[in-house]
């Protein structure tokens, strides 16, 4: 595809109104993978393509810092969260998460939301139907809290889920859901940072080696330990992308409806077919849109000037429905991933490059360990599909099942 770029009016409405498409769209009308336009009044390049993603990747050329608007940070990520750090700052922090979401520990976590799924599921025969993405989440919320070591007895769960759910389904859009999801975030700020200060007192324990712990004593770039509205905006930083998988989940029981062939060979738990459907739900699906941040200095990008400042978007929906990297984009098969090593750059549903040290999201092993686990025991689990409205509208920001996938349960003998 050539490449060439285009100055468009402000694009901050069609977002609005056409979301995963957006970018996509105005690429392909370009005929480039590489695009100028304008975005909430800044000037704005976007980027496409897995050499696109190595280079926006590259701190030398694009920063995070000052990139993630405020309505984003005061939602999803938090404000002073690593999202928004670059350089040392953001690396020592980053430690800080690879090692308790990367460095071992994960079939802890797998290990409990299988047996919160267990206990779950056998109680929605009696409350069948049940919505499937609804129950996940709090499936996901008990597991979570208690692989962090965060005290949360059993009533708390729907109440903490719908929290973690709301800060994700609100981040990327104005008016109710903005505001659940900020008021959703600063409830759960203001709890986590008593807990961090209880810790440090003595007046709460937390389990040597739990994420309270290693958060509570984490020291940042400049020696000191966080300040505890920080260190809440870290937790929830593990808490709330792990509930996040209840998206994973809900379109995994989506594809499992549309194309049941793959349910038989998926119940039988064969590693890497179960792991190839996960990454094609990952792929298939929408998730991010884009990812922004912003140019450290004056650059170029396939011929065309991106000046020091502007933002650089990096489309990743796009590029995970791209025929150049993913024959038959559209089309949902989970053996495109058997024996095939995938690049860094290639799939990208959250991010592209090194998790460890770059801005990939370090719990990206985490959404694949859990989607893996519970779409087996989804396919395994005896339930049929009522009649409801299972659009999956690319205008909506993070988009879902319209009616969550409601299923009913039949009991089992």
């Amino acid at each position: 595809m050539p490449t060439r770029s285009t100055i468009r009016l402000d694009n901050a409405l069609p977002l609005a109104l056409e979301g995963y498409a957006w970018l996509p769209n105005r690429l392909r009308r370009a005929d480039a993978d590489v695009l100028r336009t304008r975005l909430l009044g800044q000037r704005a390049v976007a980027l496409h393509g897995p050499a696109a993603a190595r280079f926006f990747y590259d701190e030398r050329n694009v920063r995070r810092q000052g990139a993630i608007p405020g309505p984003v940070q005061s939602t999803l990520f938090g404000h002073h969260a690593v999202h928004t750090l670059d350089g040392a700052a953001h690396r020592v922090r980053k430690e800080l998460l690879v090692g308790l979401l990367m460095n071992g520990g994960i079939d802890g976590l797998v290990d409990r939301a299988a047996a919160a799924w267990q206990a779950a599921a056998r109680d929605w025969p009696t409350r069948s139907p049940v919505v499937l993405f609804d129950e996940v989440s709090q499936v996901l919320t008990r597991a979570v809290c208690d692989w962090t070591g965060i005290p949360l007895a059993p009533a708390e769960v729907p109440v903490l889920a719908g929290d973690l759910v709301a800060m994700v389904d609100g981040f990327a859009t104005a008016g109710p859901r903005h505001w659940r999801a900020r008021r959703a975030r600063t409830r759960r700020e203001n709890w986590l940072a008593t807990l961090i200060e209880q810790v440090r007192r003595g007046e709460s324990s937390a389990a040597p080696g739990s994420a309270v712990a290693a958060v509570a004593e984490h020291r940042d770039v400049d020696g000191k330990t966080l300040d505890p509205c920080v260190a809440a905006v870290e937790l929830l930083n593990i808490i709330r992308p792990t509930v996040a998988v209840s998206w994973f989940v809900a379109f995994a029981g989506h594809a499992l409806h549309r194309w049941p062939a793959h349910r038989d060979r998926l119940g039988s738990a064969e590693p890497a077919f179960t792991e190839a459907y996960a990454h094609e739900v990952r792929r298939f699906y929408p998730f991010a849109p884009f990812v922004g941040g912003r140019a450290v200095t004056d650059l170029a990008w396939e011929g065309v000037p991106i000046p020091a400042g502007a933002i650089v978007l990096l489309d990743l929906y796009g590029q995970n429905h791209d025929p150049r990297l993913w024959p038959e984009p559209y089309r949902f098969r989970p053996e495109r991933f058997l024996g095939r090593e995938i690049g860094p750059f290639e799939l990208v549903p959250q991010g592209g490059g090194d998790p460890r040290t770059g801005h990939r999201c370090p719990g990206e092993l985490i959404t694949v360990a859990l989607l893996r686990d519970l779409a087996v025991r989804l396919a395994r689990l005896a339930y049929t599909v009522p009649e409801q409205d299972l659009r999956i509208p690319l205008h909506r920001i993070p988009t879902r099942p319209v009616d969550g996938l409601v299923i009913a349960v039949r009991p089992t003998a």
